[in-house]
């Protein structure tokens, strides 16, 4: 099974910078994502939204992003101690403003506030409904073809127009 791993949204321009296509969808395969991302500017800072999944959290990344910002910290043993302790202490780390390198969380049930989210939408509308695949990698191309045609001709940044709901009268 293919699965459209990983996707780096540009906000400024509203297109798709880095994607990831692959069979898993594991910590390992996240942690290169954004290693691969981070590695087209490695002196730039990074400010990444994502939802809270468990690969967001992960002691890869965690590993990751110390390595990338040369932070000399005892980082810990997962499961037991210090910032690799848990998903709350990982989140922690992940989202020090200090870090050059680092991750916002959105809150849970709140995927509208996440822009790739939104342009998962106009992958599902524009190219999935109306696909035809024959074969896993035909899908993948197709995928990269039409992310390809976005970027030239559709891509721009997202303009949120919800307002927010009217309480309703009693």
């Amino acid at each position: 099974m293919l699965l459209l791993q990983r996707l780096t949204w540009q906000i400024a321009q509203g297109g798709i910078r880095q994607v990831s296509i692959g069979a898993t969808r594991t910590e390992f395969d996240f942690a290169n994502h954004i290693a691969h991302t981070i590695e087209t500017d490695p002196e730039a800072s990074w400010i990444f939204v994502l939802d809270q999944l468990n690969t967001h959290q992960s002691a890869s990344l965690v590993r990751l992003v110390a390595t990338c910002c040369q932070l000399d910290l005892d980082l810990g043993i997962k499961g037991k101690l210090g910032i690799l302790h848990s998903m709350a202490s990982r989140s922690a780390f992940l989202s020090d403003p200090t870090h050059r390198i680092r991750f916002v969380y959105v809150p849970k049930h709140t995927s509208w506030l996440n822009q790739i989210e939104c342009w998962f939408s106009i992958l599902t509308r524009r190219l999935i409904r109306r696909g035809n695949f024959t074969f896993t990698e035909d899908l993948k191309q197709q995928i990269r073809a039409f992310i390809r045609y976005f970027n030239c001709t559709m891509a721009k940044p997202f303009n949120w127009k919800f307002q927010g709901f009217e309480p309703k009268p009693h």
